[in-house]
């Protein structure tokens, strides 16, 4: 593991790497928007419509954040099986990049003009490409038990 760039591990840290500066991001848009509403943080926890609603692009990072805890969890797992199994491929590893490529931007496009469209087609195209890494490793698994 002399090139740790031409693995499957390198796309699986830069996506973790790239949750936490959307996790910076968005408590550099939710803490000023707090301070400026004055909201009460606990009542707001205990009771949500107790408190004035959060401005959309507070709302728009903070549900990018979200989401980036739910379908790159199936990449995590992926990428560590491929790994796992020698599957750090070439055409895996450049799918494993394009599906990073796939968040950013899906991300960049949600946190600022969250044009629907544009941001579903990021969605397909993630997607489509974990689709693709999921078939290579079922393949994989096929290959190896027959």
């Amino acid at each position: 593991m002399d090139n740790l760039m031409g693995t499957m591990l390198a796309p699986l840290i830069a996506l973790v790497a790239w949750t936490f500066v959307v996790w910076g991001w968005l408590f550099a848009v939710r803490i000023p928007a707090i301070a400026r509403l004055k909201v009460d943080v606990q009542k707001a926890a205990d009771d949500p419509g107790s408190q004035p609603q959060l401005p959309v692009s507070a709302r728009r990072v903070g549900n990018n954040y979200n989401h980036l805890h739910e379908q790159p969890t199936l990449f995590y797992a992926l990428a560590l099986a491929l790994e796992v199994m020698g599957q750090a491929h070439p055409i895996n590893v450049a799918l494993a990049w394009g599906y990073v490529a796939s968040r950013v931007l899906h991300s960049l496009v949600q946190g600022t003009i969250n044009i629907i469209p544009l941001r579903f087609a990021l969605f397909v195209l993630g997607s489509l490409i974990l689709m693709a890494l999921t078939l290579h490793g079922a393949m994989a698994l096929l290959h190896h038990h027959s």
